[in-house]
């Protein structure tokens, strides 16, 4: 499986960014491709989300659903339908990060694997031009790219204020 990580530190108590994390439909407003998010249920275990992805001329909604949860540190999903994808969003308290001004920091953590060669093609809608293997190897990067753009923005809005943020990216294999 290809393995993209994204990692930085907020400000905040773990309980206040775990709420966050759990409105999940709000994340369209931080993401470059993703148009909208439909949910059904509370955000615990069972949650299920459709997600609806637009990129150049290809439009696809992933459908995912929430595995396990352990508020305030850790909410696990899975895509339920056309591919095989996993990941969680961990939230991890350091009140040792925290800069002087701050009470307190946690180490926020995006998770996503991904199975490239699991994507079935039916339901993508791709020109007749295009490849799967063409596509696949095109959205790679972008993924990297969008946890990137998505875990900033975030941490703008949850902490009231822009800031620079440091980013801890990690791929496997090096090529995603």
């Amino acid at each position: 499986m290809d393995r993209v990580e994204v990692s930085t530190v907020v400000y905040l108590p773990p309980e206040e960014v775990y709420e966050f994390l759990v409105d999940f439909p709000g994340y369209a407003d931080y993401s470059k491709y993703l148009e909208r998010v439909k949910r059904d249920g509370d955000g615990s275990p069972g949650t299920r989300y459709a997600l609806r992805f637009s990129w150049w001329k290809v439009t696809y909604t992933a459908h995912t659903r929430v595995t396990d949860a352990d508020p305030p540190n850790r909410i696990d999903w899975e895509v339920i339908k056309d591919m095989n994808a996993h990941g969680y969003w961990l939230v991890e308290e350091d009140p040792e990060l925290a800069p002087e001004d701050a009470e307190t920091a946690c180490r926020v953590t995006l998770r996503v694997e991904f199975e490239p060669g699991s994507v079935k093609v039916g339901n993508i809608g791709l020109p007749s031009f295009v490849s799967l293997s063409w596509l696949v190897e095109k959205v790679k990067p972008l993924i990297q790219e969008e946890a990137e753009r998505v875990v900033e923005r975030i941490v703008a809005d949850i902490e009231g204020e822009s800031r620079p943020v440091e980013l801890t990216v990690h791929a496997t294999p090096d090529s995603v």
